[in-house]
């Protein structure tokens, strides 16, 4: 029976020993919560590490053995590679770059080798215990090459991918040197998420701008196969914190919090130690607003929860310094006998105790400099059960485009900061109560169980979309059943798209002049009198004559308005007029003058803007804004827009390569049918043959094709092998003859 298996850098428990004695702690974060009734259910499956170096072969089957039984499994790392994978490559190159810290980013190559040793130790945990039909959902930045690595191991599993961090812009992430890798790493993935469309963009940008694939609405179509990009924000257990929040053990702890803090306004404050939070910015906007508004003091208090958190690397070492200097000055500046504007405590607490702390807030300060989502703004709405408090949230993290009825701020605009503490301290008790509502029942709808289910839903339709246009791969024994149907028909048609089947692109079209090598196979290949060879194109039929008119072939030039039957001349299958052209070439012209790159290709009834030469994701930007312009145009004309390899065309509606390819098929006749294409444009032509036809796409990308080779070489070789196994079966038949 298929199962699911999640598979993330930590295990959902954390394995802790004393005395040689193991115990196991279930962990609240956020994740295993929410896919706490996944993992359980049936023969699902967690797999990560637990949370412990153990190096004793006995030590770790007992631990395998313990976490089974609770659907788990474990995979263990040394010292070593907790300190250059995790420690290393995944907290001090990624997490700074990925929050905007480049600077702080470190580049060594011992660390990205670990990174990928133990990316692959952890994908052959995955496959040690994957079937075919499971699905294997991946998560975070610790294991961006995993995917790949699977999918390399196991092409036909569904796998998804979830970034629970910010993706960073193009201009920053370029700066790993492992750029591309880690970009490939991911697009092993059948569906990659991400909390905001922002982190979606610019992860697309990358792929576009680094690997080279474009995308449309969020699909990616690789060589191989077409992958999902989306948005999903994570929502948090809203029952499970409004429930304790309502606790009589949660309430007595904060009456008694409370009076310890003799404070009229409560400011709540926290967050793990880490320069991405902006906890010294925050500070220093607390000390602003008390120099600016004395009339708060004696009256407001901040109450700041620091998590410790790495706090032997150095940078956290010195951050954790700065933090505990500014707490000291501000308080020794105005602390006296009763009052200390800031309760500041560097450890974590029990969920009862956080839960204390969100109820009795009248002000949660939420400002992070850069955070993928930020589940402690979340919390402390949900744990509002009286709707009197204001959230005050840095427009940097995720959540805030769910929550607009927070007060948003820039977390680097100090004055900002000020007025937004001033402003919620003087928030009418009314107005409070609309907004945490607003957003209490935005949380309630989008929790982590819809995140969770909203992810594999995704997943599931982008795997059946996959298959519904999938192409099985031209292997030996299709390949010998083709060949056979080959030699036994009595006529046969051949339809072969010139550009990107028989001839790979080039920077510039006239470049991709016709070798000695394809000359050669299409004189063989129509030299049979039994076979009738297309050559299709979308050139303009003067260049098609240049290259190819001495051939004993057929020509379909300029998607099909002109044709040619060997030994005659050209002819047009439709009487076709050519007077939008000159409105047409002025739009054309002026994303020339936009683009510096680009340039047009007239032919006699269409027009083609190239942009291959373009800055890539210059090129597509400009693409897409002119195919959405002549869409508009061509709306109520009789005009058709082709986005093609690089190009856009613009034809007259009823030119089409499958109607052309259908004049052959009725005129023609046939036991034998093959056609060989390689975009989008050529799927007419693919609809258009007969059902028993071989219909051949050049590339994996989904396709009405029935099979599919993966490069112009193999269509040529699979073209030449044809040839060849007939002269050789003729030879023996005339040998037996003999």
């Amino acid at each position: 029976m298929a199962k699911l298996i999640i598979v993330s850098n930590r295990l959902p428990v954390k394995l802790q020993e004393k005395d040689g004695e193991l115990s196991y702690k279930t962990s609240e974060g956020g994740l295993a919560t929410g896919l706490g009734s996944i993992y359980k259910k049936g023969d699902n499956l967690w797999i990560g590490w637990p949370g412990l170096v153990v190096t004793e072969e006995e030590k770790q089957e007992q631990i395998t053995k313990d976490i089974k039984g609770e659907n788990m499994h474990p995979v263990f790392l040394t010292e070593t590679e907790i300190k250059e994978f995790y420690e290393g490559f995944s907290n001090e190159t990624l997490w700074p770059t990925f929050h905007y810290f480049s600077q702080y980013a470190i580049y060594d190559q011992q660390l990205w080798e670990t990174y990928v040793e133990v990316n692959q130790k952890y994908c052959d945990a995955v496959v040690a215990q994957a079937g075919p039909e499971d699905t294997i959902w991946v998560h975070d930045y610790q294991l961006l090459l995993l995917p790949s690595m699977l999918r390399e191991k196991l092409p036909e599993s569904t796998i998804g991918f979830f970034q629970h961090i910010p993706f960073p812009s193009y201009e920053v992430f370029r700066l790993l040197p492992w750029r591309k890798q880690l970009l490939e790493g991911m697009l092993g993935s059948d569906l990659i998420g991400f909390h905001t469309y922002d982190d979606m963009r610019h992860f697309l940008s990358s792929v576009n701008r680094i690997v080279g694939y474009g995308s449309m609405h969020g699909w990616i179509n690789t060589p191989s196969r077409s992958l999902l990009v989306d948005s999903f924000p994570m929502g948090i257990d809203y029952e499970k914190y409004a429930g304790t929040a309502g606790l009589e053990e949660v309430k007595k702890r904060e009456r008694i919090y409370r009076g310890n803090l003799n404070a009229e306004k409560i400011i709540l404050s926290i967050d793990r130690l880490d320069y991405s939070k902006g906890i010294p910015q925050r500070l220093n906007a607390f000390e602003l607003f008390l120099e600016k508004h004395p009339e708060f003091h004696d009256k407001v208090t901040l109450l700041m929860l620091v998590v410790p958190s790495r706090d032997a690397v150095e940078k956290y070492k010195e951050l954790k310094e700065e933090v505990d200097e500014l707490v000291g000055r501000i308080n020794g500046k105005y602390s006296h006998i009763s009052w200390n504007p800031i309760q500041y405590f560097y450890r974590s607490y029990p969920l009862e105790t956080l839960s204390a702390f969100y109820r009795m807030a009248d002000v949660a300060l939420v400002t992070p400099m850069r955070d993928g989502m930020n589940l402690v703004c979340k919390e402390y709405v949900a744990s509002k059960l009286d709707r009197k408090g204001v959230l005050i949230l840095s427009e940097m993290a995720g959540a805030s485009k769910e929550l607009s009825d927070a007060i948003l701020i820039n977390p680097n605009d100090i004055n900002q900061m000020v007025e937004a503490i001033y402003q919620s301290l003087t928030m009418p008790e009314e107005q409070q109560v609309q907004h945490m509502g607003n957003m209490q029942e935005s949380l309630q709808r989008y929790n982590i169980h819809h995140w969770v289910s909203m992810f594999m839903d995704r997943l599931s339709y982008v795997k059946i979309k996959q298959l519904s246009l999938a192409t099985t791969y031209l292997d030996e024994s299709t390949f010998l059943e083709m060949s056979n149907a080959y030699e036994s028909s009595s006529s046969r048609l051949f339809f072969l798209e010139y550009d990107g089947a028989l001839v790979d692109y080039r920077h510039r079209p006239l470049m991709a002049r016709p070798d000695d090598d394809l000359m050669e196979l299409l004189e063989r290949l129509s030299s049979n009198p039994k076979n009738r060879v297309v050559v299709m194109s979308s050139r303009e039929k003067a260049t098609m004559q240049d290259w190819l008119g001495h051939l004993n072939i057929d020509i379909i030039a300029e998607h099909g308005v002109w044709i040619k039957q060997r030994g005659t001349g050209w002819q047009t299958m439709l009487s076709l007029m050519d007077d939008w052209k000159r409105d047409i070439r002025l739009i054309l012209d002026l994303y020339v003058d936009r683009t510096p790159g680009s340039f047009i290709e007239e032919k006699e009834y269409s027009l083609v803007w190239h942009y291959r030469r373009v800055e890539t994701g210059l090129g597509e930007l400009r693409a897409r804004e002119l195919v959405s312009h002549l869409n508009f145009l061509a709306s109520n004309s009789n005009l058709q827009v082709l986005d093609g390899q690089m190009a856009v065309e613009i034809k007259a509606q009823e030119i089409n390569k499958g109607k052309a390819s259908s004049y052959w098929l009725s005129k023609f006749p046939h036991k034998f049918v093959m056609a060989v294409g390689d975009d989008w444009g050529d799927e007419d032509i693919f609809k258009a043959m007969p059902r028993n036809s071989y219909t051949i796409k050049v590339g994996n990308a989904s396709s009405v094709a029935k099979y599919h080779v993966d490069t112009c070489q193999e269509a040529r070789e699979m073209l030449d092998r044809l040839l060849q196994n007939s002269a050789q079966e003729q030879s023996t038949g005339a040998l037996m003859t003999g």
